[in-house]
């Protein structure tokens, strides 16, 4: 019997028979039908120990799960970080780890609903950057200016409350406070993933794509990132250099040191230990780098390098300035719906984040296939599509439920992880799943995070959306740069979107139209950045005369718009319905819901 290294150096599965010859046990297979094999694995597999329907051994399936947790998680407690002057947390720090647990349980519950019901892919889920630019936006609103953050602003990092008449930070009255902001952005984001919802259950997102392309795409993602770099420059402002060494860090050691493997002593099924090399530093780069600034940060503060007087530079990069959150948070909570009160629901916060959920939407729409590549499986045919749309919008709707602050999208960068492990077992991502949901019950966890010092997340959180800049930049690959059509596009879009944005910020009560709630909604959507850079970009790409080769349709399309997969392809059973496949196709009214495998198909 073949050993399991050998059957994985074959491109077969530990587990699998190979795929393409069928032959009774003890037959002959001819060197032609071998070499035939061998080819349809090599072209199914592309390399990869797992496939998506394939799962690794539990052991296998833990380790590989923690490093899809490991990272994702960087990039999803960052949401709830940037968030919580704006929802008027201040240094509630208590409230604000409870908030970081609660993105945590609900990251990890989509992503299990997705890998299960939805798209069927190693797909996760988390907190995105998307959503938080119109979140932003609403809460910039007259009634909902937070005074915390004003009096900070005016008086500096020394300001008493207490004084300027406001309730103590993490008193009753000042929880009061950020739960009814919270809750407001609750009812905008159930509200708005419902048309996420419609869109997905009746599959109407490939008319949509008809008109959607790279130069509407590309600013929109483009703008979602810089709108915030104001916000992270005032996090890098704590402590320059600290930022600088985390930012050094991490370009060390994901751009120059990611081909250094560590050796490792890996045991073998004779339990003989065998030297191994493990490329850590391009696994873990953001991880290695916030733990090795963190330790000099604690030991400058052990040192007292670092001031004791909040007024001065440098007091930020302290990593005992909330010790104290360690023992107030609970070792276990359980995040629940409704956990901040009752969602509150206005037609401007709707139509605010309703730019955030099509943006999201229309970035995981090529994630979908891009993950389907990498993880081995046949192109996502119609359905799968459909479904993945409607899943993502219904665990939208449960991240509104459940008070995380921030709806959810598909992850690229666990996607990319794929590609470097080799590995596209969704049960792995699944684990990961369950990790993620597990660590989001324990509050001492989501408390650790709180330690560290914000000139550490700033300068980890410029990298990290350095990155999203440049995938929104990328897809302009796709169009002819050399026309002056779409450079004219382009540049309206970015400066428009950036320049426009911050003069209405300025200018809150610039829009009069004569109607209260239209002035409010006319000022949230063109203070959103992306919201105004992908309008014009749409707007003009579908007005403004052009080929669908200058305006990059033609190559988008082939690269992602391909919904059916080949006839000749017999894995697509991997995209059915677990459990109750055989059920529905009892009954021929499921051949006409767009989310079902069988639409379209007749018996």
């Amino acid at each position: 019997m073949a050993t399991q290294l050998e059957m994985v150096e074959k491109g077969i599965s530990p587990g699998q028979k190979g795929i393409g010859v069928s032959k009774p046990p003890g037959s002959v297979v001819s060197p032609a039908e071998r070499n035939n094999t061998v080819e349809v694995e090599d072209n199914n597999r592309n390399g990869l120990l797992y496939t998506a329907e394939e799962v690794p051994p539990w052991y296998t399936c833990i380790i590989l799960g923690f490093q899809h947790y490991v990272t994702a998680v960087a990039d999803i407690i960052a949401v709830p970080l940037m968030l919580r002057e704006y929802f008027c947390m201040d240094e509630d720090t208590v409230g604000v780890s409870a908030l970081i647990g609660t993105i945590l349980f609900v990251s990890g519950l989509n992503t299990l609903l997705q890998t299960t019901f939805g798209a069927r892919l190693p797909i996760v889920q988390g907190g995105t950057v998307t959503f938080v630019v119109p979140t932003i936006a609403i809460l910039l609103q007259p009634q909902w200016i937070c005074p915390y953050r004003e009096a900070r602003k005016e008086y500096g990092v020394n300001a008493n409350f207490t004084e300027l008449g406001l309730p103590p930070v993490g008193s009753t009255e000042h929880r009061a406070m950020w739960m009814a902001r919270i809750c407001e952005i609750q009812g905008a984001i159930i509200v708005a993933s419902m048309f996420q919802v419609v869109i997905g259950f009746s599959g109407i997102m490939t008319f949509l794509l008809r008109y959607i392309g790279p130069l509407c795409i590309s600013p929109t993602l483009t703008l979602a990132a810089l709108s915030l770099f104001p916000l992270i420059n005032n996090m890098v402002t704590g402590q320059v250099w600290i930022s600088v060494l985390t930012i050094f860090l991490i370009t060390l050691f994901s751009q120059y040191m990611k081909s250094v493997k560590i050796p490792f002593c890996s045991f073998g099924p004779n339990r003989s230990c065998t030297r191994t090399g493990v490329a850590l530093f391009l696994l873990y780069p953001v991880l290695l780098a916030v733990l090795i600034v963190f330790l000099i940060c604690l030991a400058l503060t052990a040192t007292d390098v670092f001031p004791n007087d909040p007024t001065k530079h440098g007091y930020l990069a302290r990593t005992d300035t909330k010790l104290y959150v360690l023992s107030e948070a609970p070792w276990f909570r359980f995040p629940y719906p409704f956990q901040w009160g009752t969602p509150t629901v206005s037609t401007v916060g709707v139509f605010g984040m309703l730019s955030g959920v099509i943006t999201a939407m229309i970035e995981s729409l090529g994630d979908y296939y891009a993950c389907a590549r990498l993880a081995g499986a046949p192109p996502p045919p119609l359905h799968a599509v459909n479904r993945a749309i409607f899943m993502e919008g219904t665990a939208c709707v449960l991240a509104g439920i459940w008070g995380s602050g921030n709806g959810t999208t598909s992850y690229s960068e666990n996607i990319g992880l794929i590609g470097i492990t080799r590995v596209g077992s969704r049960r792995v991502v699944q684990v990961c799943a369950i990790m993620l949901m597990a660590f989001g019950c324990f509050g001492k966890f989501g408390a650790v995070f709180m330690l560290i010092p914000t000139p550490v997340i700033g300068g980890m959180i410029m990298v990290t959306f350095g990155m999203v800049t440049a995938v929104g930049i990328a897809n302009l690959k796709f169009v002819d740069l050399n026309s002056q059509r779409n450079l004219f596009i382009i540049g309206v879009s970015l400066f428009v979107g950036l320049s426009l944005p911050m003069w209405v910020q300025e200018h809150t009560n610039a829009i009069k139209t004569g109607n209260d709630i239209i002035d409010q909604l006319l000022t949230v959507l063109f203070s959103t950045n992306m919201f105004v850079g992908g309008l014009l970009g749409f707007v003009l790409d579908n007005t403004i005369p052009g080929t669908d080769e200058e305006r990059g349709m033609t190559t988008w399309r082939a690269a992602g718009a391909n919904t059916t997969s080949s006839p000749s392809d017999n894995r697509q059973d991997l995209y059915d319905m677990p459990v109750i496949q055989r059920r529905l196709d009892r009954y021929r009214i499921f051949q006409y819901l767009p989310i079902c495998p069988r639409f379209g198909k007749r018996k």
